[in-house]
């Protein structure tokens, strides 16, 4: 008897999942942070983007929750909201991301002859049953397609199968390491984005009013909470079981994006010396100048980033100068950074005798 093909016997058994983090484990940045609601941003976990429309009055409190169900994560994504908006003006959104580089989705093969069906699967609850909406974002060519989804205060496993996309055959996502693809989880919005049809069957031309219609408000009432985990999207018309990975693999794939000297669990900006970089040789220093070293990043960029540097005592723009083994705050004066490390300078005055400095840093190459 022929056995049927899947994804698990189309598809390599490891590295199906093409989100990074969907089990929630990595949290870099902080593991909850408050007053959420008038920005768009990275806040905690790593990869998981806030994406926010018009200024909206609801708020809420994003944190990393031991909270999974089990078998598939200890960990979980939620949102509290802490401040309601029932007045929602037109280009509200309240929008939970994940940006896809180009290079990483080609497996899709999207745009062309013989582009694949795209299933997402997750694990959500919420405070009460609320219906919200799992869109595909096509950015290289400004397609989309969304899909609704009810909660319960359960953990439920949703499996979304999205059409094939083969547009007109002869757009395909750029092969780079910029921004191609979003997965976009819709839980408030107004009327640009709710007013029209949703567009459910095929991927189509963006029109903002059908990409969100139908959906619920998650800033309906301070009551409300959402927790999601298990993220997975794959290739295939099947949702395979949640793609287990090694701790240390996913570090390295979120790293790609935003690395810190900080050990894991210490917020950057915090007073500590633990995991700090430092350099010597800088002694002797009789005249003016410029004085500084190179650090290399455990995990190559996905492009030059943006460095922040802070001394030992969490201050920024600022390192940790020793000078005959008493540590004091200098300002950084200079810094460069590639996609595989990041230079330091600060000036030296006449007679320092700088043994060595210390910093801290943050190294962000997000899409």
């Amino acid at each position: 008897m022929t056995k049927a093909r899947t994804n698990a016997s189309a598809s390599p058994a490891v590295g199906r999942n093409m989100v990074i983090n969907g089990a929630m484990n990595v949290a870099q940045r902080a593991t909850s942070v408050t007053g959420l609601g008038a920005a768009s941003g990275y806040f905690t976990l790593d990869r998981w983007y806030i994406a926010e429309g018009d200024a909206s009055a609801g708020r809420f409190t994003m944190s990393q929750t031991a909270d999974g169900p089990n078998g598939i994560s200890a960990n979980c994504l939620k949102l509290d909201c802490t401040t309601a908006d029932t007045s929602i003006a037109a280009g509200e959104a309240l929008i939970l991301r994940q940006r896809f580089e180009g290079q990483n989705v080609q497996r899709i093969g999207k745009g062309v002859a013989g582009a694949k069906q795209i299933t997402v699967s997750f694990y959500v609850k919420a405070n009460a049953a609320f219906t919200f909406g799992v869109e595909l974002f096509d950015e290289d060519n400004a397609r989309q397609i969304t899909k609704l989804f009810a909660t319960t205060t359960d953990w439920v496993r949703h499996e979304l199968t999205f059409a094939a996309d083969e547009d007109d055959g002869s757009s395909p996502f750029v092969d780079d390491n910029a921004n191609s693809f979003i997965l976009a989880f819709w839980l408030h919005g107004g009327a640009t984005f709710t007013g029209g049809t949703l567009n459910t069957a095929t991927f189509a031309n963006n029109t903002n009013a059908n990409r969100a219609a139908g959906i619920g408000s998650f800033f309906s009432s301070t009551d409300n909470n959402f927790f999601i985990t298990g993220v997975q999207m794959e290739v295939g018309p099947v949702a395979t079981e949640f793609e287990q990975e090694d701790i240390s693999t996913t570090l390295a794939k979120c790293e790609r994006y935003f690395e810190k000297t900080y050990n894991q669990g210490v917020n950057p900006a915090t007073e500590t010396p633990l995991g700090a970089d430092s350099t010597g040789g800088v002694t002797g220093n009789n005249s003016t100048g410029e004085i500084g070293s190179r650090f290399s990043f455990r995990t190559t960029k996905r492009a030059a980033p943006t460095v922040v540097i802070y001394d030992l005592a969490g201050n920024t723009p600022k390192v940790t100068r020793g000078l005959y083994g008493t540590g004091t705050s200098a300002n950084q004066t200079g810094a460069a950074s590639s996609q595989s490390q990041n230079s330091v300078f600060i000036n030296s005055a006449s007679g320092d005798n700088a043994s060595e400095f210390y910093v801290h840093f943050t190294a962000d190459a997000e899409l």
